[in-house]
């Protein structure tokens, strides 16, 4: 995607920066006053200038005054160089994102149809809204335990599955998913648009699609209505910081831009870090101006460790050979994914022995793969070092025939839907032994974290085969993430 217009600019950056350093006379919050009133080891570890720019939401010249303000400019280019009609940065992250669209397209009661293992944060979005999912499973590779895309053929028999009052008001899918595997979203696009939907793609994972010839297509361009993008993941903004498009596709629009802003208006604090929305606008600026050039020597950098990868006994790469599978239609060069059951361990336990032994960390570690993510402008040097690093590593640890089986995905489990997430969220719920749960209705959502797939969600049976995986996945040394146990030992059913 070529920058055009103005992309060179930063306007909200700009204005920020320029206030900042003014001198202006501070009667107003943050109580640090630009840095003075800061603990002195906080104002060593982020520097005076990080300070200065900390500003409150309301400036005039910033974020207040003459439209097009620059906060408003900002959000004009960064929606251009995705081809958006319009764009909202976010200061919570994609989770805000999942939140706002849960609210403006599943309010209480309505329909919506949702890829099985789509993150936490959009079911949460439902308790919020009241929503109603239909689950659709997507594929799933069984030997890595590795869930892959939702195929058109899958969506097209959930939209069908549904008629009358449980007629679907919008999809929601994920593309890339946490291993880099893209999902065919304009197969999904066109299934979804003939049955009178709006399609959103939490495409977080992918903020640089569409930015270099060699990344797939943006889901935007594949025909998505509606788009999350986490910027800070890949393409440099800070952690916390994401942006969710809305469309200009062919056709009638399907979502309602006002809706979405309403729905943004009611979950936006009042207090916005000016950093993060700083870093946003310059993120957009780099990737729109700079990215593709940035980008073809990260892949440059990142074919020569895959080369060097691929002479690691023991190491099989996960990738290019997945696409034309169900559920892949492409893939992400950034992501590194490393299957390591020839080694005879674990990816938990190979990324724990490149943390203690070279300071290495790692995205994700499962049973049977570790990945890592590659940013827009990783050093080739951190390259160089870490092929050599996992070679050792896998020298060392390696112990043939020692394979341990692998955990299912969670797109595996059986789940059956008994009430609303919402209605079991805010129900009145008992503690009891999670032996004693199988059969009842859980009140909590529990995702092993990474990835944040939800295992059980609100509403959910309990079941045995769920409990044994959860427990594999404790046994293995994943966290739990919103489970109120985190050892799983209780858990939270309706009464």
């Amino acid at each position: 995607m070529s920058p055009a217009g103005e992309q060179p600019i930063a306007p909200y950056l700009d204005a920020v920066v320029a206030h900042g350093f003014r001198g202006s006379g501070r009667f107003h919050v943050p109580g640090h006053k630009g840095g003075p009133g800061a603990d002195p080891g906080l104002r060593h570890a982020l520097g005076d200038g990080a300070l200065a720019i900390d500003l409150p939401q309301d400036m005039r010249g910033i974020d207040t005054g003459p439209s097009p303000t620059p906060y408003e400019r900002a959000e004009l280019l960064a929606a251009e160089a995705y081809g958006a009609e319009r764009t909202w940065f976010l200061t919570n992250g994609a989770t805000q994102g999942n939140h706002a669209l849960a609210l403006a397209l599943a309010p209480l009661g309505a329909r919506v149809v949702v890829q099985r293992n789509a993150h936490a944060s959009l079911v949460d979005g439902l308790v919020l809204s009241g929503g109603l999912p239909r689950f659709v499973a997507p594929a799933y590779d069984d030997e890595l335990g590795m869930a892959h895309g939702v195929t058109p053929d899958a969506l097209r028999h959930a939209l069908d599955s549904g008629g009358g009052r449980d007629r679907a008001r919008a999809v929601f899918l994920v593309s890339p998913t946490y291993y880099g595997m893209v999902a065919d979203v304009a197969g999904c696009a066109e299934v979804a648009h003939a049955a009178g939907v709006a399609l959103v793609v939490d495409q977080a994972w992918g903020p640089h699609f569409g930015f270099h010839p060699d990344l797939p297509a943006g889901a935007l361009q594949e025909g998505a209505d509606a788009v999350i993008t986490s910027t800070h993941k890949i393409v440099g903004s800070l952690t916390q910081s994401a942006m969710l498009h809305v469309g200009n596709g062919v056709g009638p629009p399907r979502i309602d831009a006002d809706r979405v802003a309403r729905a943004m208006r009611l979950l936006r604090t009042t207090s916005p870090s000016s950093l993060l929305l700083a870093s946003l606008d310059a993120a957009r600026r780099q990737l729109a101006v700079h990215g593709e050039a940035l980008l073809h020597e990260t892949l440059a950098a990142g074919r020569r460790l895959r080369a060097k990868l691929a002479t690691v006994e023991g190491l099989q790469l996960v990738g290019p050979e997945q696409v034309g599978r169900p559920g892949v239609a492409g893939w992400d060069p950034l992501r590194v994914v490393l299957d390591v059951r020839a080694t005879g361990r674990s990816g938990y336990e190979v990324a724990d022995a490149l943390r203690h032994g070279y300071d290495v960390q790692v995205e994700l570690a499962t049973h049977a793969t570790v990945v890592l993510v590659l940013g827009i402008t990783q050093p080739e040097a951190d390259l160089v070092r870490l092929g050599g690093d996992v070679d050792e590593t896998v020298k060392r640890l390696s112990a043939p025939g020692e394979r341990e089986a692998v955990v299912r995905p969670v797109a595996a489990l059986r789940h059956e839907v008994a009430v609303s997430p919402r209605d079991a969220f805010l129900g009145e719920a008992e503690v009891v032994a999670v032996d004693e749960a199988v059969g009842r209705i859980s009140c909590e959502s529990i995702a092993g974290y990474p990835p944040g797939i939800p295992a059980l969600l609100p509403g959910e049976r309990v079941t045995t085969e769920l409990i044994v995986y959860l427990r594999a996945l404790t046994a293995a040394g994943a966290r739990l993430h919103g489970a109120s146990d985190p050892e799983f030992r209780t858990v939270n059913v309706l009464r």
